[in-house]
């Protein structure tokens, strides 16, 4: 089982939802929405842990020595993250209404019944979102600056290994159950149809989207270091295909490295950059997050308007700051502004959690390529020049 990874765990607890939801009896069905219910609990109990426990080490870390350098890479990344996401907001305002609208003429309304737990349990978390973002800004600019604060570094460091290992051995694993547990209330309820109609077209955009990023990121990179994007673009194939196979940025950073270099980057610029990047930069993930957020905006009848997701963009960006180091880590970190900016649910944070899960690698492929394309464009302004000898 240790070798059945994550991701078809998850479409599997889909699939078997979808079907198991139209046969089987509605005690059953009870018994999973029960667990479901105190799952959910949990999950909104470790949130604000989760920003907490996350984004304080990381902001402590970015901080230490913070010269020009760091602070330029750092601004670029963010950017480009944000950029991204607005890029995805834009186009899909453009054509996910026609898609939800077309998917919601193709259902058919029909009685359904609504699905009760046998009982519920309250988790009331320890602070809410913002309350955690804000403490983890302090704490974190706290560690940058104090140069002798080094117990509260050791501290947050210690809690972000305790979030770490709840997230890896507590929260993942339950995720297949969970999810399953979704979709079977989604059949019986008959929202699967609608769900899956749209997400079939949703995901063929995010596709696309992803690779316009990459285009546009070694085009400015190729036009700033008057170098052929495309070439670039290909020299930093092998990383994609990594990151494609590992879902993982950590695990491709040798490869992105080693292609970084082939295409002309200084080894100092590079071994800054990659490592760097590869926690910060995220472009890949928050253009599926804003797309299949704002997919479920628009099915649920939520508020989606520029002003409220350029707020979930932003924050997005910061919230997401150390995820690539954590299983499921971007994802879970984005369940906060979610939940505080567009008011998704516990069902529609799962429904997230499953679609994101979903195309993972595809995210994680656009991330490290394109840290690729800021190590150009950092080493462009950077990088010692080189002398004749």
């Amino acid at each position: 089982m240790n070798h059945f990874g994550l991701l078809p765990r998850i479409l599997l607890a889909i699939v078997l939802g979808l079907v198991l939801g139209l046969l089987l009896p509605m005690p059953v069905v009870r018994v999973f929405a029960t667990f479901n219910g105190v799952f959910s609990q949990f999950l909104g109990f470790m949130i604000p842990l989760i920003i907490v426990g996350l984004v304080t080490p990381a902001i402590g870390d970015v901080g230490h020595g913070a010269g020009r350098l760091l602070l330029t890479t750092v601004a670029v990344a963010y950017l480009d993250t944000a950029l991204a996401g607005v890029l995805s907001y834009g186009v899909g305002s453009w054509l996910f209404p026609s898609m939800v609208a077309a998917a919601q003429s193709d259902v058919t309304v029909v009685e359904t019944q609504s699905v009760e737990p046998f009982f519920t349990v309250t988790i009331p978390p320890l602070f809410d979102v913002m309350s955690a973002l804000v403490l983890s800004f302090v704490l974190g600019l706290g560690i940058a600056y104090g140069h002798r604060l080094t117990a509260l570094s050791s501290v947050m460091r210690d809690f972000r290994e305790v979030i770490t290992k709840s997230i890896s051995a507590a929260v993942i694993p339950l995720l297949p159950l969970y999810i399953f547990g979704i979709f079977l209330q989604m059949a019986v309820t008959g929202d699967a149809y609608r769900i899956v109609l749209v997400f079939a077209q949703i995901i063929l955009v995010i596709f696309a989207l992803h690779v316009v990023i990459l285009l546009y990121q070694f085009g400015l990179a190729g036009l700033l270091t008057r170098r052929n994007p495309l070439r670039l673009l290909w020299t930093m194939l092998p990383a994609y295909m990594t990151a494609l196979g590992t879902s993982s940025s950590a695990a491709t950073i040798p490869v992105t490295l080693r292609q970084t270099l082939k295409n002309g980057v200084s080894a100092d610029i590079a071994g800054f950059t990659v490592p760097l990047c590869a926690t910060i930069h995220m472009s890949g993930s928050a253009m599926k997050i804003v797309a299949c957020a704002l997919t479920i905006c628009l099915l649920e009848g939520l508020v989606h308007d520029p002003l409220t997701f350029l707020h979930f963009i932003l924050l997005l960006g910061v919230v997401m700051v150390a995820a690539p180091g954590v299983p499921g880590g971007a994802i879970m970190a984005a369940l906060a502004p979610m939940g505080y900016i567009l008011g998704f649910t516990a069902e529609q944070q799962a429904l997230m959690i499953a679609l994101y899960i979903a195309m993972d690698s595809f995210g994680t492929a656009c991330n490290v390529t394109g840290d690729g394309a800021i190590a150009l464009v950092i080493d462009k302004y950077f990088a010692t020049p080189k002398t004749e000898a």
